[in-house]
């Protein structure tokens, strides 16, 4: 579930000023002045790969730092709970109400095939969520995960794991996102047998293991169909500036390390330049 979790979490898009100054390729950046005693660290994590191993730069930052925040706390007991209320659909909408009968058929022999599970058993269920399921198809390797790695750094370290947002918060946006626009991914990615996801998830990969963060968002805005694009201002902006305010607070109160998707990080509306225009010195370490 929480692997699953990480997945719904995995979105992308965001676009640049001409005059905007690229940030650097980084994965790790320092954040420190505006009244900071000590320094605290934002990575961007990609929330499935094949080697989630942590490199000594990530390592030392850790160590330097008191607590990890995440997107959500993966140490809350009530998550699991949580999700699963926010699975399905509301006022009692279901996937024959966003398609027609010939793509419906189409969405169940995909289903079927690729998870063994009728569609009817999954059809209250928010459209994101069912393409969710098939995302650890893209990598073709065992799924590994960052926040799993660091997680087991701070477990380790004795330290405290928390979030900057509530499941529930991050739910809500699958609930503000229409259920069309998710019906339409699922279809598209049931009619080409995820040909098109496999080949863009591994350029995705590849320019994170670059750390080419600014490249992964230009990236994506050339996807204008998917759903995660269109409504860009609610799958990243809004959450973003959310998150200014709690990064603000915990950084005050003790030297933290913070890991969020790397789609947050780069943009006009991204973290690192929220946290600048907020005063504080934001600078990439290598």
């Amino acid at each position: 579930m929480k692997n699953l979790l990480c997945a719904l979490a995995f979105s992308l898009t965001g676009f640049f000023s001409l005059q905007a100054q690229e940030l650097d390729k980084a994965l790790l950046w320092e954040i420190s002045g505006n009244g900071l005693t000590e320094a605290s660290y934002l990575y961007g994590t990609i929330h499935m790969t094949c080697d989630a191993s942590l490199d000594q730069n990530i390592l030392k930052a850790l160590d330097q730092t008191k607590l990890l925040v995440l997107e959500l706390d993966m140490d809350d007991p009530s998550m699991q709970m949580t999700m699963m209320k926010g699975l399905y659909m509301k006022d009692q909408k279901t996937l024959k109400d966003l398609v027609t009968e010939e793509e419906y058929a189409t969405i169940a022999t995909f289903v079927k095939e690729q998870i063994g599970m009728p569609i009817d058993a999954l059809a209250n269920i928010k459209p994101f969520f069912i393409t969710a399921m098939f995302y650890p198809k893209l990598l073709g390797c065992p799924v590994q995960s960052f926040e799993a790695a660091l997680m087991k750094v701070a477990h380790e370290q004795k330290e405290e794991v928390l979030g900057l947002e509530t499941v529930a918060e991050q739910l809500q946006v699958f609930d503000e996102i229409p259920y069309e626009d998710q019906a339409a991914d699922l279809l598209r990615s049931a009619e080409d047998q995820l040909a098109k996801d496999k080949a863009s998830f591994k350029k995705l990969l590849d320019l994170y293991n670059s750390k080419d963060i600014e490249g992964m968002i230009k990236m994506m805005e050339e996807d204008k169909e998917l759903s995660t694009s269109k409504h860009s201002d609610k799958m990243l902006d809004n959450r973003n500036k959310n998150w200014i305010e709690k990064i603000s607070e915990f950084a005050k109160e003790q030297p933290t390390f913070f890991g969020v998707g790397a789609a947050h990080l780069a943009g006009e509306n991204g973290v690192i330049k929220l946290l600048r225009k907020a005063g504080y010195t934001v600078k990439a370490v290598r």
